[in-house]
């Protein structure tokens, strides 16, 4: 069973208690794990090591750096253009997840492969798989649109030993599709997760990043490039972010006994009136919003479930307090089916 993780020295306002990264970056033991970063630190006017954060190669790097050091993932790449995130921030989102279950459990985090999560939009970086298994054991189902981020976060998956068996990856074939096509008729998951496309068009992303670029001083003239890349599914869905998590919202409604808590990132507050509308009216029985912060940045955990605190603690014995031996399996379906 896996330990949980160290709670670091409180450098970095606003990430988890339990987040690895709140101290500062150690730009040394970074790049004696990978060697190639070295060419993306520079000395500051104030006499402190820092990363180009405005060049995507060099955050690309850095997450490789990040995830051999702290994650022992030492095979790890993504394709030129494809989403590298922050990993400070995602690690954030499951570690609140984690008190989340917690809850249910008598305040102790339910740890090991009993635990299953569902990452929609798992991307081709597979960052919630690799940190979520790292730090408690869980097994995670990750599902996209893209048969390219399928491919590899499948390659990432088959070159890290320690992820095997860890990670079932599930191309989407319907790209409007979130659970439906997914989550299977009489599967069980203690968790779903999501990044979601916050913008409504392709002409939005792009202005987006025009600003960005603008604000990091990395026009230069040319097209702007996203320091943290993305792909079009990884930033806009038609609608946007409002119409990607109401339609969440509506089909996890059908999904409501297969999951304990659905949750989903908000970047945007004005999203919420109108998610918390549709879950309300879908009969959500509990929702909650969890604040999140790095630095100046702001986002918050959307999460609900369909369970009565009743129907929560039948399935903590169900799948998190029963000796699974042969049958394990058994435990990951619904017991009506």
């Amino acid at each position: 069973m896996p330990q949980l993780p160290p709670t670091p020295p409180a450098e970095k306002d606003g990430l988890h208690p339990r987040n690895r990264h709140r101290g500062r970056y150690d730009f040394a033991a970074l790049q004696q794990a990978t060697p190639e970063l070295a060419q993306f630190v520079a000395v500051n006017q104030h006499g402190t090591e820092t990363l180009d954060f405005a060049n995507p190669e060099a955050v690309k790097t850095l997450n490789k750096a990040l995830l051999r050091h702290f994650y022992h993932v030492q095979q790890w790449d993504i394709p030129a253009g494809y989403l590298a995130p922050p990993i400070p921030g995602r690690a954030d989102y499951l570690h609140y997840l984690a008190d989340l279950l917690a809850e249910t459990n008598g305040g102790a985090v339910p740890t090991g492969k009993r635990v299953r999560v569902l990452d929609v939009g798992v991307g081709a970086n597979c960052i919630y798989p690799i940190i979520g298994h790292h730090e408690y054991g869980w097994r995670f189902v990750g599902s996209d649109v893209d048969p390219v981020a399928i491919r590899v976060a499948k390659q990432i998956v088959a070159g890290n030993p320690g992820l095997a068996g860890t990670v079932d990856l599930r191309l989407q074939p319907r790209t409007a599709d979130i659970f439906s096509g997914i989550i299977k008729a009489n599967e069980l998951f203690d968790l779903t997760m999501c990044n979601p496309p916050f913008h409504a068009s392709q002409a939005e992303a792009e202005a987006a990043t025009r600003r960005k670029a603008q604000n990091l001083g990395t026009t230069g003239g040319g097209k702007p490039v996203l320091n943290f890349g993305g792909q079009s599914n990884e930033l806009w869905y038609e609608g946007g972010e409002a119409t990607f998590t109401w339609r969440m919202a509506e089909e996890s409604a059908l999904q409501r006994n297969n999951c304990l808590w659905f949750s989903t990132l908000i970047s945007k507050k004005e999203t919420l009136p109108g998610l918390y509308k549709t879950l309300q009216k879908r009969g959500a029985v509990d929702v909650r919003t969890i604040g999140m912060s790095q630095g100046q940045k702001v986002s918050r955990i959307v999460a609900w479930t369909f369970l009565d605190p009743v129907q929560q603690q039948q399935w903590r014995q169900r799948r998190w307090q029963t000796n699974q031996g042969p049958a394990e399996k058994a435990s990951e379906t619904r017991p009506d089916k």
